[in-house]
């Protein structure tokens, strides 16, 4: 039986779903992403998708009220990154659907339906889970190039 990966640095916090607390979230990961010494494109992919994943958060699972984000973030051997932005609010009743570019159950006038379009055109690997009345998880995950490191496979 294959042992499961220990990362070489992690965390984990939880946070309101306001608004405000986007650029909160953002920053945090940017944080121990830096210990990797990542590109600026790198960085600017993993906020970029990290902010998405909370706009989500705030703006589909809690609609009509505050709820906790619960956020944890792991940086493996060989440049691995793994984010889980977790939502304990109303659920998604058809994820592939919800997945599909120019989707969105939000006011169209203000959302443009492409946030995990985003998401998966920034990240090596995106995974939702969800079910309606339960919680939603994505996970996204990036292989960063390590520096001094031809072709990213440390």
């Amino acid at each position: 039986m294959r042992q499961k990966e220990k990362p070489v640095n992690s965390f984990k916090f939880e946070l309101e779903s306001r608004s405000i607390n986007e650029s909160l979230a953002r920053s945090c990961i940017a944080a121990l992403i830096a210990q990797l010494d990542p590109t600026v494109d790198e960085l600017a992919d993993i906020r970029t998708a990290v902010s998405e994943a909370v706009t989500n958060c705030i703006v589909h699972a809690y609609p009509d009220q505050l709820g906790k984000i619960y956020i944890s973030a792991a940086l493996y051997r060989g440049g691995r990154v793994v984010i889980r932005v977790k939502d304990k609010g109303c659920g998604i009743s058809d994820v592939p659907r919800a997945m599909e570019p120019l989707f969105t159950t939000g006011n169209t006038e203000e959302r443009s339906g492409l946030g995990f379009s985003v998401m998966q055109s920034m990240m090596d690997r995106i995974a939702v889970r969800s079910k309606p009345g339960g919680p939603t998880v994505v996970t996204l995950e990036k292989r960063l190039r390590l520096k001094g490191d031809a072709d990213g496979s440390v």
